[in-house]
């Protein structure tokens, strides 16, 4: 049994690699990880251009295959946690529908997975609300700004209620104010509701603002090169950033990249 001090993992990876063959020779994207994420923890993925955060990430959404090794989501493979809609994926552009209102697009999945008009519209809105988006529930992606399109995206994968979400490098397009903003908007709902976050980043400020855990990692072949644990508390505003805190902690990120070059 799992107590508040020992909460369940929502992922383990086990001696994982990632190998494609091409016609040249392979390509070897990750090479023996090891990582274990507790269901509430917010977990950031942070390393040069090609070292493999996506794959990773792609790999526990079943979206890659691994090469070796196990990958277990929920305690159950990555393709019955799918299948189960364990998570919610928000990708690096929003992917949304141009022909469809704001609503339409966060109601589409609800209803290819059966739900009623009604009940699909409900939670859509709901959802809507909770990043900030009530009142442009008529509207269409192409009316919105590039950090409210990615509001969207959010949303629609919060709708079905995924006990993990998945963020690659949603905000890396964004300009620097509208990142902080939605970094801060983020902090929030994750501290609201207290999902498993897996993100991706190329930040070091992004990943030690928003994390519990920072993993670093090298180039390719990725690898682990260090996982750090956050100092900061739970709840966090944008001035932190300017702490002494904050500052050990993006350093300690840095160092830790530096080193993953130079191994």
């Amino acid at each position: 049994m799992n107590s508040p001090t020992h909460p369940a993992l929502a992922v383990q990876v086990r001696d994982a690699s990632v190998v494609y063959q091409t016609a040249d020779s392979p390509v070897h994207a990750l090479s023996h990880i090891n990582l274990a994420i507790a269901e509430g923890e917010f977990v950031s993925l942070i390393g040069p251009s090609g070292c493999g955060k996506t794959t990773l990430v792609r790999v526990i959404a079943d979206l890659e295959k691994i090469s070796e090794g196990q990958v277990l989501v929920n305690g159950v493979s990555p393709h019955d946690a799918r299948l189960a809609r364990a998570y919610g994926y928000v990708f690096q552009a929003p992917a949304l529908f141009p022909w469809r209102t704001v609503l339409g697009n966060v109601t589409l999945p609800l209803q290819i997975q059966g739900r009623s008009r009604d009940e699909a519209k409900k939670i859509a809105l709901l959802q809507l609300a909770q990043v900030g988006l009530t009142g442009f529930e008529g509207k269409y992606p192409w009316q919105l700004s590039g950090g409210m399109q990615q509001r969207v995206s959010i949303a629609r994968a919060l709708s079905f209620e995924p006990r993990i979400l998945m963020m690659d490098e949603p905000f890396g397009a964004l300009d620097e104010i509208t990142r902080d903003r939605l970094n801060e908007q983020l902090q929030q709902l994750w501290l609201r509701e207290r999902r498993t976050v897996m993100f991706v980043t190329h930040s070091i400020a992004e990943a030690v603002y928003l994390s519990t855990r920072i993993v670093v990692m090298s180039p390719r072949p990725g690898r682990i090169v260090k996982i750090i644990e956050s100092t900061l508390p739970n709840e966090r505003h944008l001035g932190l950033r300017d702490s002494p805190e904050f500052a050990a902690l993006a350093h300690e990120v840095r160092e830790a990249l530096a080193d993953g070059h130079h191994g």
